[in-house]
């Protein structure tokens, strides 16, 4: 084998060295880090935000039967505590819609990011609207059979995305689910009260959220 021969293969050597070094270290670097995110989630153990569903206001909730459509118009008023000490709660952006029976009868109004600090409270007050939605023939019996007995449950939803903040590190995004219940009566059994054109109901209804 020439000397020629002989430098090539220690350089291969030298450089094969030199990757496996490079790559031992970069792992090294990633099991560091996420032994940091571990370890720093076990020691405070961020808990998932309270959402409670204070008021609904309805400004319209018409079905019609001939065309199988619904037009709804609400405001809702949602809170949100955090009940973490340490760890602040970044919301990026979020829909706010409404479902009944699990079908989506207004379109989703989009909550601006938020920053929410130790044990905060959050209030966010969207509209909802929905105009001429088309529903199922089915549910829209069913929605004038519970018009007629003078109470229909319509569910308030939000979707987005959550990120927790501890001093300058910020996890990356986790999902967000939150289905509120609201019970709106109606005729003589109407618990609501007059609010120029529009009916308001006070709920202060718990809400079910998954992170």
């Amino acid at each position: 084998m020439s000397t020629y021969d002989d430098c090539d293969h220690h350089r291969d050597h030298k450089r094969r060295k030199l990757y496996y070094h490079v790559t031992a270290a970069i792992a090294a670097l990633i099991i560091i880090i996420l032994f940091i995110i571990l370890l720093i989630y076990l020691i405070l153990h961020p808990s998932k935000p309270n959402f409670t569903l204070q008021d609904l206001t309805l400004y319209a909730f018409n079905i019609t039967t001939t065309t199988t459509t619904l037009t709804s118009i609400f405001q809702v008023t949602i809170s949100s505590e955090n009940p973490n000490s340490r760890i602040a709660i970044l919301y990026d952006k979020f829909d706010v819609y409404a479902t009944y029976r699990n079908q989506q009868i207004t379109l989703p109004t989009m909550v601006p990011s938020t920053y929410q600090g130790h044990k905060d409270v959050t209030i966010w007050s969207p509209y909802l609207y929905g105009t001429e939605v088309p529903v199922a023939p089915f549910l829209a019996v069913s929605l004038a059979e519970d018009e007629t007995a003078g109470m229909v449950l319509v569910n308030v939803r939000a979707t987005g995305r959550v990120r927790w903040k501890v001093g300058t590190f910020v996890s990356g995004g986790y999902r967000l689910n939150v289905n509120c219940p609201a019970y709106v009566t109606f005729g003589n059994r109407n618990d609501g009260y007059v609010v120029g054109p529009a009916v308001k109901y006070q709920l202060v209804e718990g809400c079910n959220v998954d992170v």
